[in-house]
Parts: structure tokens; sequence; C-alpha cells
């Protein structure tokens, strides 16, 4: 050993003799904790009553299954990794996530994806005979997928791609029965698109030991409810059986206001199937765009049965906080009653309001989880356990070690690889899950050189972000607040606001949501803190104006070398 570090120090000494410059450690942000406080001042629920949405925040197209007592739902996560939350209950009011289907690089490879609009769409979770299936869709990165296991918790198989399945996605795996397994989903239509969003519903045979579709493929529905008006995006379908019906449940009219949910029936599983006359059976469409404290945009549902015989529907919806229907909190999770009448089922009849509290399901009540979801709620990270907590995402698959956990704080290495670069930057975020929030962090950070910085951020994809950042200028450390606001603006953000912070000491950030605009501010001693930005626009992190399918994602991030400094 001693050998090998004399022969190292030779090599070094070389390298600056013959001219080059001896290789430089990255710079490493060290974050002691970080805080999460959100108040939408909602109304509370009384006794008995649960809120909505259940799961806040960027929790888009719930899938749920009940296997005896307890009920567990997934959602879409795109280009974020890890990937496909996991979450258990015993009440459908109080969730806890207890995984993420997608923990490992080798199980998917999402290169260079857009992480706001490729990725895992629509996971969709069923259970057989001891064994829990996920089928999704992986859009830019292998296209259609199973994946197994024995305990929801994890782990995961590997995905087994279904080739059949081309060009298709949102498939769901229903199990009749005689124990048949069947896969539906969204595809191109049998014969070429009459117009921009038609799509059809389309079956076939699956078998759950090889994992292989088979038999031949089945249209069930082809453009929606009423073809002749030209429906579009007839999505997100699931079966089940209600007596001696197959019901087929799929969304319809897009992802934004015109979102519904439509539902058909047939008494055979592969059809025909009819739709009900007075469809869609869950909309907010057909409201007014004024109304006070709205949630609009809802669809893509999942049923589920309880023991006593109640029905629910988990399905997701948005909370604009303007009537330009701007939403930084992305597609949440909210939960509703289904009635049945005449042998079809309904969520909202016409004009209904999706509540924001309403009769908690005849279930036990369970106590509110560690770690809240819904509601007003603060939640802290000390960054004492070995590894991070399950909600915690980077930007695609782990390029490296680049972060460890180290004497109670999160480690950073301030590497090249910066927002806008389309890769695995060094970044670990969480969901913003309120329109109005605080999030504050304690940073040690000493800069190799004027291109380094590391800091906080606020973002809903590479080309739109906010970056609270902790740097150098002609040697000296500053806090700076670079937006970006779109592919035409340079690829490090504009400096919008910059001041001088003295001394080498630990610094505290803090962002605060307030629905449309932002605050920026730093403290050196996390009592008198001082403005950076007031009022920026919030808008930049919407996702009617970023684009994708996602919310807004509160991160801690490094970054060194060639950052535009000016």
């Amino acid at each position: 050993m001693a050998l090998l570090l004399r022969l190292f120090g030779v090599l070094t000494l070389a390298t600056v003799l013959a001219g080059a410059a001896p290789i430089q450690r990255p710079s490493v942000a060290r974050f002691d904790w970080f805080e999460y406080r959100g108040d939408d001042h909602q109304p509370e629920p009384a006794a008995g009553e649960y809120s909505n949405p259940v799961l806040q925040g960027f929790y888009p197209d719930p899938s749920i299954v009940r296997v005896g007592l307890d009920y567990y739902l997934v959602n879409s996560s795109f280009g974020w990794f890890p990937a496909i939350p996991v979450w258990q209950s015993r009440d459908l009011v109080n969730w806890t996530q207890i995984g993420n289907a997608i923990d490992r690089p080798s199980q998917l490879h999402f290169g260079k994806l857009n992480v706001s609009n490729q990725g895992v769409y629509a996971p969709a979770i069923s259970w057989h005979d001891g064994r829990f299936y996920i089928v999704n869709t992986c859009v830019g990165c292998g296209d259609n997928f199973v994946i197994t296991a024995t305990n929801p918790a994890g782990p995961w198989s590997d995905p087994v791609f279904l080739p059949a399945l081309s060009g298709a996605i949102d498939p769901s795996l229903f199990f009749d029965e005689d124990g048949s397994a069947w896969l539906v989903n969204n595809g191109p239509p049998p014969e070429k698109p009459r117009y921009d969003g038609h799509r059809a519903i389309w079956l076939q045979e699956f078998d759950p030991k090889t994992l292989k579709t088979f038999g031949p493929r089945r249209v069930l529905v082809d453009g929606g409810v009423h073809p002749k008006q030209n429906p579009v995006w007839i999505e997100g379908p699931h079966l089940f059986k209600r007596g001696r019906f197959y019901y087929l449940i799929a969304a319809e009219g897009g992802t934004a206001e015109n979102h519904s949910e439509v539902v058909f029936r047939s008494d055979l599983v592969t059809g025909p199937y009819s739709p009900l006359a007075a469809n869609p059976i869950l909309t907010q469409r057909d409201l007014p765009k004024n109304r006070r404290s709205p949630i609009t945009s809802t669809g893509h549902a999942d049923f589920v049965e309880t023991p006593e015989g109640e029905w629910w529907a988990l399905f997701l919806g948005v909370r604009p906080y303007d009537f330009a229907g701007n939403f930084n909190t992305g597609r949440e999770t909210f939960l509703m009653p289904v009635k049945w009448k005449d042998g079809w089922p309904r969520v909202t009849v016409r004009s209904q309001l999706v509540p924001w509290t309403a009769k908690r399901p005849s279930l036990p009540p369970r106590p509110k989880p560690a770690i809240r979801t819904s509601g007003a709620f603060s939640v802290r990270d000390d960054f004492n356990a070995p590894t991070l907590p399950l909600y915690w995402m980077m930007m695609r698959n782990p390029a490296g070690k680049w972060w460890r956990i180290s004497r109670g704080s999160l480690e950073l290495d301030a590497r090249p690889v910066r927002l806008g670069d389309m890769g695995n930057p060094s970044l670990l975020a969480r969901r913003q899950q309120h329109v109005n929030a605080t999030m504050t962090t304690r940073l040690s950070f000493d800069p190799n050189d004027d291109g380094s910085e590391a800091g906080m951020v606020a973002l809903q994809n590479d080309d739109f972000w906010y970056f609270l950042a902790l740097g150098r200028k002609d040697g000296k450390r500053v806090i700076r607040l670079r937006r970006r606001a779109g592919e035409s603006d340079p690829a490090a953000g504009t400096i919008l606001a910059s001041a001088p912070i003295g001394a080498n000491l630990p610094i505290e950030l803090r962002i605060s949501a307030h629905g449309p605009s932002y605050d920026f501010d730093w403290s050196t001693d996390g009592r008198r803190w001082h403005s950076l930005l007031n009022d920026a626009d919030g808008t930049v992190l919407s996702t009617k104006r970023a684009g994708g399918f996602v919310g807004a994602m509160i991160g801690l991030y490094a970054h060194g070398g060639n950052q535009e400094s000016r």
C-alpha cells in the first residue's frame, strides 16, 4: 500500500511537471436537512369524513386492487426514478407508500427522455393466485411490459415486454372467474385514423404463467362513446365484472378540462360492448369555469369494491389556482363513491362538484400515516437514516453514485451534468403537494470555481425551472436566482437576482409558493431572512405552460464546471 501511495504521488507530480492540470475532485454540497410545509386552507373534514385529494401532488393515473383487507395503489411517474410508487391502505383514505416498482436502473433505461411526457405511463396493478402484476407502458424506452412480485413492496421483477401491443399504451390486466386473463389497452384504430386523437380499445388474452399474450386481438371500442362525433383519446381502460355483466371503463376527451370517464358493458368479456346512454359517468367539464376553488380535468378512474359491497372510484383531477387553468401541483388522486342504478355505475351526475370533503368509506378508520398525503401537513427530512425516504426521486436513471448520506447530511457531488442536458444531474427532488407551500434547507458548500453552484430548485422539466443557488463570482461567494422559462432561454438559465453573502458559513435557503407566485429567500442564521426575489412568476412551473403530465418538483441540486456565471 505504501508503495502504491508513493507511486500515485510520483504520477501526480509528473502530471503537474508535464503541464497538465491535476485531477480536481468535484465540490461537495452538504444539505443538513430539508423541511416541507404546506397548507391550502381547505375545509377540514368532520368526524366520519375524508378530504380530497387523498394523494396530493403529482400522483396521476391511479390504479387500485384489493387483496383481503388491504388496498394497493400505483401511479404514473414518467421519467423520474425510482418509478411507479406503490401505496397501501386499509380505509381508502390514509395511504402509506411502501415501495417503488421500478427501483433498479437495470429494469428500465430512461436515457435522455423528457421527464414530463415520456417514461412510465398509467401503470395498472392486479393480483391473482398469490401474485401481483403491474402492466405498463414505457414511452420511449421499450413500449409495453409486465412486472410481477409476491410482495407489493417489492422487489418487482425485471420487465417482460409485450410485442403484440406495439404502438399501444395504458394496458390493464383482468382476471376472469374461470382463471382466464385478459389484457385491455389503448391502441391505434383498426383503420387509418379519421382525425387527431382517434384511438381504439383492444383486447387480447394473456398467459399469467409465461407472461405472454396469445390469440386474436379484438377491438372493443373504436373512437369512443359516440364515434360520429369524433371523440378523442379513449384511453386508460379497465375491465371488471359485476353480476352477469362485464364492464369496461375508460377515460375520454383528453387530459385537460374536457377529461371524463365513460362506461360500456357486455354479456361476454370479448364483447360486443354497449355504452351507457347517459355517459360520461365522471366529469367536471359541464361546470362554470369561473367557479370558486375548482377541481377540474377529472377522469382516468379505477374502481374497487370493499368487503361490505361498497364501490369506490380513484381518479385523477387537478386544482388550478386561476381561471386560466394553471396548476403547479400536477394531476392528483381523488376519491368518490360509485353509485349503481339499473346495472350501471355513476361517480358524478350532471353539474355535480367533486367534493373537498365527503363521508368516509364504511371501513374501520385508520390512524393518519406518519407521512401525510392530504390536507395541511409538514415533513422534515434530517437525513439520519441510511437511505432516503421513498418519495425522493431523480431525473432519469442514476449515472453513477453521486449522492450519499454521511454524518447526518445529504451530500451531492457538483458534477458537470446540469439541468437542460436531458441527463442525470446531481438533483434529488420531492413533489410540491400544496398550492401554498414553503420549502427550506440548510446548505454547506465551498465551490471550487466560479462555475460551481449548489442549492434548491423548483422545476417542471429541463426547460422550466428556478434555481436558488450558492456560488462564486470573481472568487467571492454569492447567492443568485436563475430561471429558465423555455427552450429559447439559455441552458444555464437567466440570472434574475444576486447578492454577496460574505463568510463561508452554512446558509439556509427558502422557496415559498403562493399559487401563481414564488418567493426566494436566504439566511445565515435561520432567523433573519433576506429576500432575493419576491413574487416571481409561478406560471413558469405550471403544467399548462411547461407542458407534459407532471407537477412541480422541489429539489436539492449541485452543479460543477462549465456553468455560465454571468
